[in-house]
Order: C-alpha cells, then structure tokens, then sequence
C-alpha cells in the first residue's frame, strides 16, 4: 500500500514500523556499507505509481532503504513523498535486462535503470539480506 510520508502523522509513521520494522542500528549500517540506495531512474511502474508520477513534469526517480524486516520503496511526485513498505517476505526482485531492476510487491512494481555498479552492489545487499532473514518452513519443524 501507498503512504503519503510527506508529514509527520504517527498513524502511518506505526503503520510503516509494523510492516517493515525500524530503520537499522548505526552499527548494522557500518557493517552493510550504508543502508540507502543512490538515485534510481524509473524505467516503469504499476498503474498506481504510475498515476502519481505523471501529475508532474520532474525526472521519475526513487531511492530504496534496507529496514530491520523490509525496505522501503520512497519517490516524489508534485511536492509530497510517497513511500512503498515492502517486507522481506512479499518482495521479489528480477532482474530482466543487464541493467534493468524489477522491484514487486502484491499489486505494485517498480523497473529502475541500474547503470552504476553501486546499484548492482545495493541490490546484492537487498537480496542478502533478505536470505538472511531465514524463515522456517513447515518441513523445518
């Protein structure tokens, strides 16, 4: 789901917390390499953030951030934020082209341009992480 983060509203600031988890520790930061993505051009999205993007005439770019148990998706469109929580479980990540980064979650997508090799580093630490994570199946018990 889509939130507006452009204000401070507590709602959504526990509505992002419980779905992603708070943003990682100073130390686990230093261990990641920073925990932020750089700029990422939008190639192509979902319907929903599409209809967002078009209302003005700015560059359509996003950045992710790696939290405790998801990231977050954020991008601007006509003065507000707009930020899409992705928790480790319901993200997929493809990657299509050889520069070209698919990013899923339910109903949403987002294709970003990954023509630096800092991207491709930041989506190794994405995907590790999310490895990491290690949920236990109905087999493992």
């Amino acid at each position: 789901m889509l939130y507006n983060v452009s204000y401070n509203k507590p709602e959504i600031q526990r509505k992002l917390r419980q779905e992603v988890g708070v943003p990682l520790s100073l130390k686990e930061r230093w261990k990641l390499r920073g925990s932020g993505s750089p700029k990422l051009n939008i190639t192509s999205c979902s319907i929903h953030i599409h209809n967002l993007l078009v209302l003005d005439n700015n560059a359509n770019i996003c950045n992710v951030e790696i939290l405790e148990k998801g990231i977050i998706v954020r991008f601007r469109s006509l003065l507000e934020t707009f930020a899409l929580p992705i928790p480790f479980y319901k993200l997929s990540i493809y990657k299509g082209e050889a520069d070209v980064y698919s990013i899923y979650r339910d109903n949403y997508f987002i294709k970003v341009k990954a023509n630096h090799k800092s991207i491709h580093k930041f989506f190794q630490k994405v995907l590790q992480r999310k490895e990491e994570q290690g949920y236990t199946f109905i087999d493992d018990l």
